[in-house]
């Protein structure tokens, strides 16, 4: 059980005259300047960020931490040197690090005490991460989560003790509670710089689901820090936190506050590459919002994983072999620095309003590390168990279902961190530690090819093969050039006379100097009279889009490519989506298209249809889940020269139905 305190004071003499400060606020250290020095040698490639300085926010989020030293976790130093708490922070700071943010939950406790996990992130953990973090010199950002656990997009619950109140009540509450905890930790003597008022709030906040509630109680936060920080002689800003910025409404959040009034500083990002798209987005997105409501911006979460391995016997949210993931950079030590650096630079691109990142939880490494194919295998994993229920140095403990029953109350366990942390699994420093400070001056690691991509080719059956002259290497930046290739043109010429099918052409390719394999997985496929059958690229305009709740969108319910589909709606699901084709020979044809889903009842109501003349043909469908793709398919559609023909998806789904259409395909048939 975590013992709770009130930080107490001391009285410090400064230049012989006394003054009153809270313990941890003497003796502070300054942090290292890295601003304006030279390319530094390093086995690490690290491009220089344009444009940052050494106020520019290069932080870490290692909420976690306490919960790990009291599992028995050590980390070292460069020499391999075990670190004391302060030396931990002292080497952050060394590596560039200059804020610390840290997590506050309610009340992470259930009846009897037992915390719920995940660090165990009450107002005296975050007080005593942010002590050890003040007295290395960085600030700190506090992050309201306002629950007694885990906040974010698809979960906003009230802490308990605010459950049943009624909303007038919950307001008070909210002031009183804020006012509290900021109040104890400034009194605490942490150098609290921001203060961030909820967690990837877009979905909710505090149990309240509506945008007025909502921004309501952001608005009572936003007050009470303010009373308090300047009550206590503190300059903080203030943040507010969404997620998802690859969706095309991510600016509304700003729209949102801006019409609600919201008193905040900071509009603050979550930012995962392999979830969330382009850099290029990001900036964009980024910079709309500071240029059109005049807010600075932050990236409050970042990460990337350097090995697929698996530290603590809890499998990992990350790894190569995932393909619902886009994973932009290798896996390795090298492209955890890329990632690093290239959020960096997006933020930067911003302008001045880019204050700057946080990486999520890099010190979220092992308590015992785990191999399964050791001899004691089943007495770490069962040791690591029995730490992460007792310090909550995992993701959730078994107490937790008292307050999340559905999720955390039945997979609670480890971290699944492990292999995005910038530790080893032994608690060693990663050379990506050091991208924090290498910024500023880049790296003298030359350049280097690490690879040859593999292609893949589509072309029709009867048309000619074109096969490309270069290929792409990647660089160790996570950056490509294009290099010649030579293919082995036989399986080419041969695939080019059959009647369809997929092919495997091997190629030889150049790269300063060294050669390297490479495959070009040659697919000869019908020829897809459906104009943009996988919704890509920036022209939609051959299809009809009819209805409520469906649009296209780019997340993780496509099939292919980077586009869907998409429907979901509060009300009736209730759409038609179509297209026309002309200019179809005389023959027989076929349709189909790929569905998935949920929440739609066990009946049959999506439909394919094509309509030939006034002929109608259909196929029902129903969802099964999430990426559980059904296929419906029409065969032996009779199409008479000169014939209009129009096909398409309708649907006539209960509320809340959820899903995506992707990949259609229209094919003449075999004769």
């Amino acid at each position: 059980m975590k013992m709770k305190g009130i930080a107490k004071k001391l009285v410090c003499l400064l230049a012989g005259v006394s003054v009153c400060l809270n313990l941890g606020a003497c003796g502070n250290k300054e942090l290292p300047s890295f601003a304006g020095s030279e390319v530094v040698d390093s086995t690490l490639y690290v491009d220089k960020v344009e444009g940052i300085d050494d106020s520019f926010i290069k932080g870490v989020d290692i909420s976690s931490y306490i919960s790990l030293m009291e599992s028995g976790v050590t980390f070292k130093d460069w020499d391999g040197k075990e670190l004391s708490k302060q030396g931990f922070f002292d080497l952050l700071a060394q590596s560039g690090v200059n804020w610390v943010r840290v997590r506050v939950w309610n009340d992470p406790y259930d009846s009897k005490g037992n915390g719920y996990g995940g660090g165990h992130n009450d107002v005296e953990t975050a007080i005593e991460i942010g002590k050890l973090a003040t007295k290395s010199g960085m600030q700190v950002l506090i992050d309201f989560h306002y629950s007694d656990f885990w906040a974010d997009p698809s979960k906003q619950k009230a802490p308990k003790e605010w459950a049943h109140m009624t909303y007038e009540n919950k307001k008070i509450a909210m002031d009183e509670w804020t006012r509290d905890a900021v109040a104890k930790i400034l009194d605490a003597g942490v150098n609290v710089g921001m203060i961030q008022v909820g967690n990837e709030t877009v979905s909710g906040m505090a149990g309240e689901t509506s945008w007025d509630h909502i921004c309501e109680l952001m608005n009572i936060g936003c007050k009470a820090i303010r009373e308090v920080s300047d009550k206590k002689g503190k300059d903080i800003k203030i943040a507010l936190h969404f997620t998802n910025p690859h969706n095309k409404n991510f600016t509304d959040y700003a729209k949102i506050m801006e019409e609600h009034q919201v008193d905040y500083d900071v509009f603050a990002s979550s930012y995962y590459p392999f979830w969330h798209g382009t850099l290029e987005n990001l900036t964009n997105k980024l910079t709309e919002i500071s240029e059109t409501y005049g807010k600075e911006v932050i990236v409050a979460e970042v990460s990337y994983a350097y090995t697929d391995e698996d530290g603590d016997g809890w499998s990992n949210s990350v790894y190569s072999g995932d393909n619902t993931l886009a994973l932009p950079y290798d896996i390795s030590v090298q492209g955890q620095a890329n990632a690093v650096r290239d959020t960096m630079q997006a933020v930067a691109d911003v302008g001045e309003k880019g204050l700057g990142i946080f990486y999520w939880e890099p010190a979220w490494i092992p308590v015992q590390v785990y191999d399964a194919d050791a001899a004691d295998a089943a007495s770490v994993l069962a040791s690591n168990q029995q730490k992460w229920e007792t310090y909550g140095s995992g993701w959730a403990a078994s107490f937790s279902k008292t307050f999340d029953p559905s999720d955390a109350g039945k997979y609670y366990g480890g971290s699944s961190w492990d292999n995005q942390a910038l530790f080893d699994f032994e608690g060693n420093p990663l050379e990506s530690l050091n991208v924090f400070k290498y910024v500023y001056s880049g790296t003298t690691a030359p350049l280097a090819v690490t690879g040859v991509n593999d292609i893949a080719l589509e072309s029709g059956i009867g048309e000619p093969v074109e096969m490309p002259e270069t290929v792409a290497a990647t660089l160790c930046s996570g950056k490509t050039k294009e290099v010649p290739v030579v293919w082995e043109m036989d399986v080419v010429n041969r695939a080019m006379q059959e009647k369809g099918g997929s092919y495997q052409v091997k190629g030889v390719a150049t790269a300063d100097g060294t050669e390297y394999n490479v495959i070009c997985n040659l697919e000869i496929l019908r020829v897809n009279f459906i104009k943009n059958p996988g919704l890509e690229g920036s022209d939609m305009s051959m299809w009809n889009i009819e209805g409520v709740g469906i649009d296209r969108e780019s997340d993780n319910n496509k099939r292919t490519g980077d586009y869907s589909l998409k429907f979901w709606s509060e009300s009736e699901v209730v759409y038609d989506v179509y297209q026309e084709i002309v200019g179809l020979d005389a023959g027989t044809y076929e349709l189909g298209a790929f569905l998935q889903g949920g929440d739609a009842g066990s009946s049959e109501v999506f439909t394919l249809y094509i309509s030939v003349n006034d002929e109608l043909y259909t196929a029902s469908s129903a969802v099964n889940g999430w990426l559980q793709w059904a296929e419906p398919h029409i065969e032996g559609i009779e199409i008479p020269e000169g014939a209009k023909v129009v096909v398409g998806v309708k649907a006539n789904a209960p509320a809340k139905a959820w899903g995506a259409w992707d990949d259609f395909y229209m094919h003449k048939m075999e004769q």
